[in-house]
């Protein structure tokens, strides 16, 4: 059974920082890409970082650039997102998902989902 439990999100301040986990049971996360996905009210899900298994290449959307850190741990089968200096425009319900070992940061590249984490970046 493929599971992907996201953990680490809640309220933080503007300016803040939040580390979000992936945590892969039932597969070897490394022998899929994985990518952080958010949703706002009202907005399409986007993809935010992607991380690929075969070369660890990454991902990530303009708007995170410099702020946002994908990693990977396969010792224990977890991927994280570091989030620093977070503003309102990041808050949203981020999910994450593995996909082929080749794909793309879309939705569509991605079939196994976790049940999302709210954050929420407010003053």
């Amino acid at each position: 059974q493929l599971q992907l439990v996201e953990s680490g999100g809640g309220l933080v301040q503007p300016g803040g920082s939040l580390r979000l986990s992936c945590a892969a049971s039932g597969f070897t996360l490394d022998d899929y890409a994985i990518g952080w996905f958010r949703q706002a009210p009202g907005k399409e899900r986007e993809g935010v970082s992607c991380i690929r298994s075969s070369d660890g290449s990454t991902y990530y959307v303009d708007s995170v650039k410099g702020r946002f850190t994908i990693s990977r741990d396969n010792a224990k089968n977890t991927v994280y997102l570091q989030m620093n200096s977070l503003n309102p425009e990041d808050t949203g319900v981020y999910y994450c998902a593995a996909g082929t070992v080749q794909a793309m940061c879309v939705t569509t590249f991605y079939d196994y989902w976790g049940q999302g984490t709210q954050v929420t970046v407010s003053s």
